[in-house]
């Protein structure tokens, strides 16, 4: 490499940039409103629906429009419309709490594992290999039954069995990024390895990572559901999957009430998807000249 030739960090994609990007899908357009919809009605829904989750307001198995209610009554007759509009608050916070422990341990293994290489690389990655061929839903199942049913430990539980796959990628952008010029150049100049991993590295290999970090949020409210399903949900919280689970033993009596939330749970899931897609357009390198 010749003294006067400059080395040039690959450039991160500006702001500007990215959101032109993403907004010229419109498919992601869909699935960002539909999103910011599901959080709005959670967040600000009850102060226009002020109807307790929890109260029984009128006759079990209700049909939707009955008397005014329009989702119908669960089997003890709460507003099943009531727990959609409380329960979307709980599980979109569990699906990002949950992708976001998952990032924080995938980010931290894959990124150690693709710098240092050698049997620190060899460790972890046999570790992420073992999460990966575990089953996930029974050591779940494992750590709610051990900690209990609350939402704090159910997000715990997702979080620490889902994060194999954002250790991998981050790895596999790590080894990528690792041996280009410019991280060299900085190695060169005195910076230590967290400077290199945190402040060099990690910031070019963000985008992937973004992307399958809001997907494990749609894999995460999907999860808990399953987790509610079989009965390990918390009690003392109204979550999408908290209904269904309530109501999994009526499903073929009164399969609305198992029904519209796994609807709703099925469009939040999508909409995460759609931005997604949306998100790895936008901040895939490879486009930065289209």
């Amino acid at each position: 490499m010749l003294e006067n030739e400059e080395i040039e960090e690959p450039t991160i994609k500006p702001v500007k940039e990215i959101f032109l990007t993403f907004f010229k899908s419109y498919s992601a357009v869909t699935g960002l409103i539909i999103l910011i919809g599901i959080a709005v009605m959670g967040f600000i829904g009850p102060l226009f629906y002020p109807t307790d989750p929890f109260d029984m307001v009128w006759m079990p198995f209700s049909p939707p429009g009955t008397d005014g209610f329009l989702l119908g009554t669960d089997y003890l007759g709460r507003d099943i419309l009531s727990q959609i509009i409380n329960g979307a608050r709980v599980s979109i916070a569990i699906g990002f709490s949950a992708a976001l422990v998952s990032c924080f341990i995938g980010v931290g293994i894959g990124s150690f594992a693709g710098f240092y290489g050698g049997w620190v690389e060899e460790t972890l990655m046999r570790l992420t290999e073992f999460f990966q061929v575990l089953p996930t839903l029974l050591f779940a199942m494992v750590i709610v039954a051990l900690f209990g049913s609350s939402v704090l430990s159910i997000t715990l539980a997702i979080g620490a069995v889902s994060w194999a796959s954002v250790a991998r990628i981050t790895r596999s952008e790590f080894l990528r990024i690792k041996e280009l010029d410019f991280v060299l150049a900085s190695r060169a100049s005195g910076s230590n390895n967290l400077a290199l991993i945190f402040r060099v590295i990690l910031p070019n290999a963000a985008a992937p990572i973004i992307v399958q970090s809001a997907l494990l949020v749609g894999a995460a409210i999907t999860f808990e559901a399953g987790l509610a399903f079989l009965g390990l949900s918390d009690p003392n919280v109204i979550s999408w999957g908290q209904v269904i689970g309530s109501n999994r033993i009526y499903i073929l009596d009164a399969t609305y009430t198992v029904t519209i939330p796994g609807i709703a749970i099925f469009i939040t899931v999508l909409a995460i998807s759609l931005v997604g897609d949306g998100l790895n357009d936008a901040l895939n390198p490879k486009l930065r000249s289209r």
